[in-house]
């Protein structure tokens, strides 16, 4: 009988016999979770599991721990377990507080037991129940992050566990709780779960088993230093696949992970806490984050080589926009938008000598003063664009500017954006998001790989 591989994967796909193409596919490091809740009445559990080469976990998670089966309804639970069992699984799940069944106990020479637990929100008794922990052969304990310092209790926890060889995963459910999902072997933990590459993801802040794989979370030890990018939304960050990838290839003991923050308060106690050694400040951090550690803002970079020592600072926002408009047409540049990367775009552009006039919604240029202030160019620093159906940012102002106009600036880099669009049809010439980012982010890079660690 197998150890439990580093990386669960429930199987959530709705057409089963996709399910099974996919699990059988899985890589070594990687095994199937069967969710019982969540399979077809019509799907026979045994066969579903037989089919699997038994090499799986079964588990029927109730609705009171993020699952779909009734609360009330513990008999029809157990029967749906009892009949999975008979397809011989490797694993199957059993909820901390319940006693082993009869019928379990006699399936335990191929069939080992899985103990978790799913607690509330604001819940954190990991410490005292690993200190308790019922029969079993691993243990999943399951919390709620509400602030990115709550991942410091699964870190020390785990400590403790590996300490005692106890085979045991940790880890935060929510955008918050990543953190703890991904740096489960460097903190001590045996597994974690990942989201199957085709269906949804069974919970929230999962990531694709894929992603999880390319990061090599399973191969992070205790050195690894943290680095990542602070700001929301941060789940959807170009930046750890970016990074990642680069200090894979400069052999550099770093990861780069998407650091969910609404507030600079929140963002700092992180980074002194957690600790980490390199930060991206993404929106709406650019300007908060920075006054609180006492540094010049806008800027959108921040490391030192350990904790404790003082954080170094840089802007690679503003080395990359004026690296893309050195040999642009000079002349007077329209300027949307109020916050940071606005003010990083306007100080780039005094820097440069070019006259600045600045349209924001809460002071919006008047049309004529745009018309006589004549714009060569045009950045677009707000966040409209970072949904597809965001509509085109002062529509007006852009009409007035037009005549003028030579080029753009989209600092958005998610997808082509209303902004992208109006600049290609009006034949300006356009400096991408893209582009801006890769730019910035391979400055950043290089920052990160040179100074951040040992």
């Amino acid at each position: 009988m197998n150890n439990l591989p580093f990386y669960v994967v429930p199987l959530t796909h709705h057409d089963w016999e996709e399910a099974v193409a996919y699990a059988k596919k899985l890589p070594a490091e990687a095994i199937p979770e069967v969710r019982l809740d969540m399979l077809s009445p019509d799907v026979d559990p045994e066969k579903f599991i037989d089919s699997l080469k038994h090499r799986c976990i079964a588990s029927c998670r109730r609705v009171s721990e993020g699952g779909y089966w009734p609360d009330e309804d513990e008999t029809g639970r157990m029967e749906r377990m009892q009949i999975a069992l008979k397809g011989r699984p490797h694993w199957v799940d059993l909820e901390w507080e319940i006693d082993i069944p009869t019928w379990l106990e006699a399936e335990l020479t191929h069939t080992r037991v899985l103990r978790s637990v799913h607690v509330a929100p604001g819940v954190f008794d990991i410490e005292s129940r690993l200190e308790r922990l019922p029969r079993g052969d691993a243990y999943k304990w399951v919390g709620h992050a509400s602030r990115l310092t709550d991942n410091l209790a699964i870190k020390k926890a785990l400590a403790w566990a590996k300490d005692r060889y106890i085979n045991v995963s940790a880890f935060l459910q929510g955008k918050k709780g990543v953190i703890s999902r991904c740096m489960q072997a460097a903190w001590g933990g045996s597994f974690t779960y990942a989201a199957p590459d085709n269906a949804e993801e069974s919970a929230s802040g999962q990531i694709k088993l894929e992603t999880m794989l390319s990061w090599r979370c399973h191969r992070f030890y205790p050195a690894h230093g943290l680095c990542g990018v602070l700001g929301s939304p941060a789940l959807q960050s170009e930046g750890p696949a970016f990074h990642n990838r680069r200090f894979q290839q400069s052999f550099k003991d770093l990861v780069y992970l998407p650091l969910e923050a609404e507030t600079a308060d929140e963002a700092f106690e992180a980074m002194k806490s957690l600790p980490l050694l390199g930060v991206s400040i993404t929106m709406p951090l650019k300007e908060t984050l920075p006054s609180i550690m006492n540094l010049p803002s806008p800027i959108n970079t921040a490391w030192h080589r350990s904790e404790g020592e003082p954080w170094q600072w840089a802007n690679t926002d503003s080395m990359a926009l004026e690296y893309f408009l050195t040999d642009i047409p000079a002349g007077p540049v329209l300027v949307l938008g109020g916050g940071g990367v606005a003010k990083t775009s306007t100080n780039v552009m005094e820097k440069m000598g070019r006259p600045v006039i600045n349209c924001t919604r809460r002071n919006p240029a008047p049309p004529s003063e745009v018309i006589e202030f004549a714009p060569v160019g045009v950045i677009q620093a707000t966040s409209l664009g970072m949904n597809f159906v965001d509509p085109l940012p002062f529509p007006d102002i852009l009409h007035a500017a037009r005549p003028s106009l030579r080029w753009a600036v989209e600092w958005v880099n998610c997808h082509e954006t209303a902004f992208s669009t109006w600049a290609h049809e009006s034949g300006l010439t356009l400096v991408r998001g893209q582009d801006l980012f890769e730019k910035q982010a391979t400055l950043q890079s290089r920052i990160f790989i040179r100074e951040c660690g040992g």
